[in-house]
């Protein structure tokens, strides 16, 4: 199926240069002169290979249709992390780089859908909001207001997320696990 280059999202699978490729992350770039543009940071479903591509946002990509599967994060050992599908109980390993940076977000148990296109793994998405705990915020600086001022803080997972001001360290934050950022602070 054609789409729009603008319309590219990281967990998407596009067929480009004859290839198949997993996108990992996009960022639309807006020069002062001339068209908009998107860099694509995408890697090759077959080889692993990764590569950084531009598109005119007007241009048209082919968007491969995924086979999606349900299956279950166990643990990482290393630079390996082990999955198994929901229905079959097969385990299978992957590269911590074959994901991307959404493998820190990864927790033991946690339930992830794994993209197969004829067959072969084309990547692993975590849920899109994920609860974490705090455990280094920076103090409040009084005199900020609460609606436009955030402060950097460090997760459970060692990622930086910029919170609101009354985040402290030992609170429980949704983050978006596609980009990284705060939410909401978590109900538990």
């Amino acid at each position: 199926m054609k789409i729009q280059a603008n319309t590219i999202r990281a967990g998407n699978v596009i067929e480009h240069d004859g290839k198949q490729w997993n996108v990992m992350k996009t960022e639309l770039l807006l020069p002062g002169k001339g068209n908009a543009f998107i860099q694509v940071e995408m890697r090759d479903v077959r080889t692993g290979n990764k590569t950084n591509e531009r598109f005119r946002t007007s241009e048209t990509v082919e968007k491969l249709m995924v086979e999606e599967r349900q299956c279950t994060f166990l643990y990482a050992e290393g630079d390996k992390l082990t999955f198994m599908d929901s229905e079959t109980y097969d385990q299978f390993e992957l590269s911590r780089d074959t994901i991307g940076d959404a493998a820190s977000f990864l927790q033991e148990g946690m339930a992830v859908t794994a993209d197969t296109i004829e067959g072969a793994l084309a990547g692993i998405r975590p849920p899109q909001h994920v609860a974490m705990e705090v455990v280094e915020a920076d103090p409040v600086v009084k005199g900020q207001t609460a609606s436009s001022s955030y402060k950097p803080a460090i997760i459970e997972n060692g990622v930086r997320v910029m919170v609101p001001p009354h985040i402290e360290a030992g609170t429980r934050i949704v983050v978006n696990t596609e980009d990284a950022s705060y939410v909401e602070r978590a109900k538990d």
